[in-house]
């Protein structure tokens, strides 16, 4: 027996020691990996030298802004997409009134900012990519284009940062029209976020990100109904921000600010506006009855389905999207002209 027990306690020893060991691996070895640069990067201004930026908060913003009159439309892409997600419906949107789109830090053409290397710290201290700076951003930019109110369009994760910016200024915004939105995704769990904020994964994360510039085709095939409408000039524009310098170091830094979506749906019941919930039948991303769900939890809501298609409707349905939005604006304009005409 007291063999055994010595036998025992050198195997416990020895699992004890592997266990430290592996830890001890886990935390140096990710500090040791080398980070190169990226190679073949250019600037924003470089790749599109036409692109129009308006500067909100120091951070330069590409913008396309088309149309005149009516309530302004403020367009806001999702997770890895920028305002070329919106070509197909931004030109048939402004016949009638203005419309903007706009790339949010990380993505697209604009700035991508990083923090001091000594410090830590962002400029301003203040991170721009936390979801308290995407709501003053979007704000901000309103505000430098003479938008005092408008309709906030978003898809995705950008019809949570339109559900917030409603929430958080309602005065600012007239109705929200929401895409296949990112409402009941919580994102990481709380300990994976503590993880995403090691020094380890600070400094491997970019790597791992950068495994995204061969799979554009895999994140397509995912949003869309139907994958065989997927050609090589549509992978090109989704993966042209891939080609600006620290498209990877942003994109971590988002990753590592998004905090979730936990604290909206109990909030849902304080949004006081006309709200046109939009879904694909096949949304493969965000459920369609996550969509059919906050509509009804919505005080104010209509919904439409679009039939065979994904996640991205305005791509690939963009007659169906425009034509439930433009039901919608009627019917909004509507109200407000019947409101006025009982007006004494």
């Amino acid at each position: 027996m007291a063999r055994l027990g010595r036998l025992l306690r050198r195997l416990l020893r020895g699992l004890a020691l592997l266990a430290l060991t592996l830890a001890l691996l886990a935390a140096i070895v990710p500090l040791l990996i080398p980070v190169r640069p990226l190679a073949g990067t250019v600037a924003a201004r470089e790749l599109a030298p036409d692109a129009r930026f308006v500067e909100v908060d120091g951070l330069a913003l590409h913008v396309e802004e088309r149309g005149a009159g009516g309530t302004p439309l403020v367009l806001l892409h999702g997770f890895l997409a920028s305002t070329f997600t919106w070509r197909e419906v931004l030109g048939p949107l402004a016949r009638d009134r203005r419309v903007v789109a706009f790339d949010r830090p990380a993505f697209g053409l604009s700035d991508r900012p990083l923090p001091d290397p000594a410090s830590g710290e962002f400029p301003g201290g203040r991170d721009p990519y936390a979801a308290d700076a995407q709501v003053a951003q979007t704000l901000g930019l309103m505000d430098a284009l003479a938008i005092d109110r408008a309709i906030l369009v978003g898809n995705s994760a950008g019809g949570t940062l339109a559900l917030r910016i409603a929430l958080a200024r309602p005065d600012r915004v007239r109705a929200l029209i929401l895409l296949d939105p990112a409402v009941y995704r919580s994102g990481p769990p709380g300990w994976m976020r503590w993880v995403f904020r090691t020094p380890q994964l600070r400094r491997v994360g970019p790597l791992i990100l950068r495994s995204l510039d061969g799979r554009a085709r895999e994140f397509a095939e995912l949003a869309w109904h139907d994958p065989a409408r997927i050609n090589d000039a549509l992978l090109a524009g989704y993966t042209r921000a891939q080609r600006i310098h620290d498209w990877d170091q942003a994109l971590w830094r988002f990753t590592v600010a998004n905090e979730g979506s936990d604290d909206l749906p109990p909030r849902l019941a304080d949004l006081d506006m006309p709200i046109l919930v939009i879904t694909g039948d096949d949304d493969r991303v965000i459920p369609t009855e996550e969509s059919v769900r906050l509509a009804d939890a919505l005080p104010d809501a209509e919904l439409v389905v679009i039939g065979a298609c994904g996640h991205v409707p305005q791509e690939e349905c963009p007659q169906a999207v425009l034509a439930a939005i433009d039901g919608f604006l009627a019917r909004l304009e509507g109200d407000r002209l019947g409101a006025s005409e009982r007006a004494p």
